[in-house]
């Protein structure tokens, strides 16, 4: 890019340009991950974010691809997807638009063998005019190969019933299991660096898909590809083909097959048919390639420009908005519960049903005080009221009376002291404790 200020990009078409750029380089992917924040709002649309364990990428499945698709997603789950690299301008996130989806396990290796079959084919490992032709006088032939399998018996047998003066190397190794591809290669680089035999014969008898993936490896296409050796690949049976069989320089259906296409006799016209059949076959196979590669990239152009793109960019810029609006309105309304407990805490505080409870608890507290205050007043008064009573009763002339004392009172109820205040004939009135006496004076005796 030139710095000139004729050259400033706005946001928007730089965006633009990033998913035209991403678009046009990248065709269609393969993806194994695991699925992460999987949300499928009311327009249909599913949005997720696709993971490793240690990246992540933001993926989006419209709602007519996803009507396809014979089970639902879930968090967790490991999935085998297929999309398009592209960017959603907006927001200038690189994503996968996603067209196919399926679990993850038995689907697994033949989209792996179908992707890598396209690979090779589109870097021309695959192309006849890298072919060679098998030498004409064959006279050592390296077997590559299970020592103990049921292809060497065969190709054995057959070489020995057509040819048996052709010498047979064998060179063993594992033919399945985690370990094969490495020792396929080891096999095959030990052939060329001893460059002992004519040309090498690659074979095992047949096997499920996951049985023959050691034939599928790239690192061993590589190899093949590589290998000085003309190669003849004759992996399971005549059904069964192989990475192995379209690298090769030769592909023959059935390990026999190719012990009799490697031996001469009197048929030797009819191997030679065969022979050409199968590289017509291969051809065919390498032109269909080719025409499916050159359709999925004019599908792929025609997709960046349908018109269906932008209105999908839309309706997920929309269906973001939503679900945006859709939190907003959560936090809104929880902010909302939360004030209106608040209210109804404080209102609780201040109700009068609270303050006549206080109240009334008060009330009876001050109850409880005033009858403990109005006890011990009155239990004190009592103390106080037999206190002068005792000392009234000391006082009290009804005292003096108890002992046998008498008090006389004169007709004007005044106690006489003296003999002067009465005379003879007055009636005085004598109180005794218990009772009165009236009596009449007779005589008045002066004390000496």
């Amino acid at each position: 890019m030139k710095n000139n200020k004729t050259d400033v990009y706005t946001v928007s078409r730089l965006n633009g340009e990033v998913r035209q750029l991403l678009e046009g380089q990248l065709s269609r992917v393969w993806l194994n991950a695991e699925i992460s924040n999987f949300s499928s709002p009311t327009s249909g649309h599913w949005y997720l974010t696709l993971k490793d364990a240690r990246s992540q990428i933001r993926s989006a499945m419209f709602k007519g691809r996803n009507q396809q698709v014979n089970f639902r997603p879930a968090n967790g789950q490991q999935v085998l997807v297929r999309g398009n690299i592209s960017v959603y301008e907006p927001r200038g996130d690189y994503q996968l638009l996603i067209d196919s989806m399926q679990p993850a396990g038995d689907g697994l290796l033949a989209q792996q063998y179908e992707a890598l079959k396209l690979k090779l084919s589109a870097e021309g490992l695959f192309s006849s005019h890298t072919k060679r032709e098998l030498p004409q006088a064959i006279q050592r032939i390296g077997v590559i190969t299970s020592p103990t399998g049921a292809a060497i018996r065969d190709v054995l047998h057959v070489l020995a019933r057509r040819d048996s003066s052709i010498e047979v190397i064998i060179y063993p190794t594992q033919v399945q299991g985690a370990a094969a591809v490495n020792g396929l290669c080891q096999a095959i680089a030990t052939a060329n660096a001893r460059n002992e035999v004519d040309v090498l014969l690659l074979t095992r008898g047949g096997g499920s898909l996951e049985d023959l993936c050691c034939f599928n490896d790239e690192k061993l296409a590589h190899c093949i590809y590589n290998s000085a050796i003309p190669l003849v690949s004759a992996v399971g049976h005549e059904v069964d083909t192989t990475i192995s069989d379209y690298v090769a320089d030769l592909r023959a259906p059935t390990p026999s097959a190719a012990a009799e296409l490697l031996s001469k006799d009197a048929v030797n016209k009819q191997q030679k048919l065969l022979a050409q059949h199968s590289r017509l076959k291969q051809s065919w196979q390498h032109f269909l390639l080719q025409k499916q590669a050159t359709a999925n990239q004019l599908n792929h152009q025609l997709h960046r420009h349908d018109p269906k793109r932008r209105l999908q960019a839309f309706q997920q810029g929309f269906d973001e908005m939503q679900l945006r609006l859709t939190n907003a309105l959560d936090q809104y309304l929880n902010k909302l519960t939360l004030s209106q407990q608040g209210l109804f805490h404080r209102l609780n505080n201040q109700s009068p049903q609270h303050t006549l409870a206080l109240n009334a608890s008060q009330l009876i507290h001050l109850e409880r005080r005033l009858s403990d205050t109005i006890n011990t007043q009155l239990s004190r008064k009592q103390q106080q009221l037999k206190h002068v009573t005792q000392q009234l009763d000391t006082v009290s002339p009804l005292a003096t009376l108890s002992r046998g004392y008498s008090i006389t009172f004169d007709s004007l109820d005044q106690v006489l002291r003296e003999t002067n205040d009465v005379n003879v004939g007055d009636i005085l009135t004598t109180r005794l404790r218990h009772g009165k006496v009236q009596s009449k004076v007779s005589a008045i005796t002066q004390a000496d």
